[in-house]
């Protein structure tokens, strides 16, 4: 009955299943790596980011380069737990969706998913990514206009993946669109510089002997 306690969230028709594309093993992770490098230069870090952000992106960079996807994909995730700390400030939509997935506590039966087939699980799971990727590509077109980063040339893809993803699903062409963003970024965009470590102050002067002139 409405109202009552402890009553489970209502559940939403689960979209159909879409069959997985084959795509080069470089991809998923430049669609963490990329909207990564714009949420380290966004201007809630006043100037730059800790180190203890931009090492994490360093190496994923570097992994990225030399085509070790694995260690990439290991160093981002060490990032989203980093962006995840309460001690940094917190990203802004959409870039929150980089931090790693905080889930608030729910008795299994509660998740709208948890009596799935796997198939419809994975449908779901892909369907948020992408528009987890549709907002990021978003937001980071938004960004770049008001930091003098031209993206004008990739950014009709983004709208041409908002119609593909309502008519067709997560499917190889929306992704062709939004990677042609990260490309550009990875290009265009400048690698973020971590905040310079504050200089030690020099040391007390030792006090004067008694009697020196």
């Amino acid at each position: 009955m409405p109202g009552a306690p402890n009553r489970p969230p209502e559940t939403t028709p689960a979209p159909p299943p879409v069959a997985p594309v084959a795509e080069p093993p470089d991809r998923r992770p430049l669609r963490r790596l990329a909207p990564s490098r714009v949420a380290l230069l966004l201007d809630l870090w006043k100037g730059a980011p800790s180190p203890e952000l931009v090492v994490p992106f360093d190496k994923a960079e570097a992994a990225f380069a030399a085509g070790d996807f694995p260690t990439a994909t290991n160093s981002l995730d060490l990032l989203a737990v980093k962006f995840a700390e309460p001690r940094w400030p917190t990203l802004p939509e959409p870039f929150r969706n980089l931090r790693v997935p905080i889930p608030a506590p729910m008795p299994p039966h509660w998740d709208p998913e948890h009596d799935l087939a796997p198939p419809e699980k994975e449908a779901r799971r892909a369907r948020r990514e992408a528009e987890q990727q549709l907002a990021l590509a978003g937001g980071t077109l938004t960004w770049a206009a008001g930091h003098g980063v031209d993206l004008a040339d990739v950014a009709p893809g983004v709208e041409e993946a908002k119609a593909i993803l309502a008519a067709e699903g997560p499917v190889a062409g929306f992704y062709e669109r939004v990677d042609r963003v990260w490309d550009a970024v990875r290009a265009r965009v400048p690698r973020p510089k971590a905040a310079s470590a504050r200089p030690t102050p020099p040391a007390a002067a030792a006090p004067a002997e008694a009697g020196e002139a």
